[in-house]
């Protein structure tokens, strides 16, 4: 698959990655390749965008170079996902699990990608729905994780959690995350869960800060359907976070739906990219 018109999107609203930006712009259009400034980069950085064509986005580009953190790549590959185009990361973060191109050799890296020297990874997305009075109110496609929290609120909550309609039980803590394996080393390993091969068919349920020792994170089968309630008086009030980012509010007569999406992100990975070596590396195993 050759990769002509690219889409460089900078970690949002930030002038600090401009001249990092410039080069790799410059870069790809001495190899020939057309480039678009996406969204989230800062409207300071000066650059023809895919909004200024007038063309949806993907009739403008084949591929999207994410240059920020994981937050922004978070961002991109759902909006991509949705339109069926592949996009990789350079890393301008921290630890940097789906940006895995360091920002100071990208040139060797992308060269090889744009050589044809790469793998596309297919990683499962969830579809998250929220439920009022039995009426779909909102929803929203997830990568690493859908959360249901107490917020802001310094008091635990008791959510009624179901398994494509069978009772787990209830949970008394401070939530419930709902990871896909790309999520497993995002805030569900914070939160003690485990961590799944990326491509591996599975959801993994865990509970935030459970007040019963006995509740541990469970591993679903990618096919399961949770649904996500609050117990106790009608004042009950949580929060809904996609992605890290604020979703929905959720009332004691509402119900959140999580299942897999029907799409899926296409994460590029340079040819002898090893998921073993990234955990190594980003969790400072050895």
């Amino acid at each position: 698959m050759a990769f002509n018109a690219i889409g460089l999107f900078g970690r949002y609203q930030d002038t600090a990655i401009k001249a990092t930006l410039t080069q790799i712009r410059s870069h790809l259009e001495a190899r020939g390749n057309v480039v678009f400034l996406g969204d989230t980069t800062h409207q300071e950085i000066e650059g023809l965008r895919i909004s200024d064509t007038g063309r949806s986005i993907e009739e403008t580009i084949d591929l999207g170079i994410v240059v920020g953190g994981d937050g922004t790549m978070l961002h991109v590959a759902n909006a991509l996902a949705q339109v069926n185009l592949p996009v990789v990361g350079i890393n301008m973060g921290r630890l940097g699990f789906l940006t895995d191109i360091p920002a100071e050799n990208f040139g060797e890296h992308l060269d090889q990608l744009l050589d044809g020297h790469y793998l596309i990874e297919e990683r499962t997305m969830l579809q998250a729905k929220c439920f009022e009075d039995s009426k779909l109110v909102s929803e929203r496609l997830a990568l690493n994780d859908v959360t249901l929290s107490k917020g802001a609120t310094g008091k635990m909550i008791e959510i009624d959690m179901r398994v494509d309609g069978e009772p787990v039980g209830p949970s008394r803590g401070d939530g419930v995350i709902v990871a896909t394996p790309t999520g497993s080393t995002a805030y569900a390993l914070s939160a003690g869960g485990p961590i799944l091969e990326p491509t591996l068919p599975a959801i993994v349920l865990t509970p935030i800060s459970p007040h019963s020792l006995g509740q541990r994170p469970i591993v679903l089968g990618n096919d399961s359907t949770i649904s996500l309630g609050l117990v106790g008086s009608p004042d009950e009030r949580a929060n809904i976070f996609i992605d890290g980012l604020d979703f929905a509010e959720i009332h004691y007569n509402s119900r959140l739906e999580i299942s897999k999406a029907h799409t899926c992100a296409k994460l590029i990975h340079i040819e002898g990219h090893n998921h073993y070596q990234a955990l190594r590396s980003k969790l400072g195993w050895g």
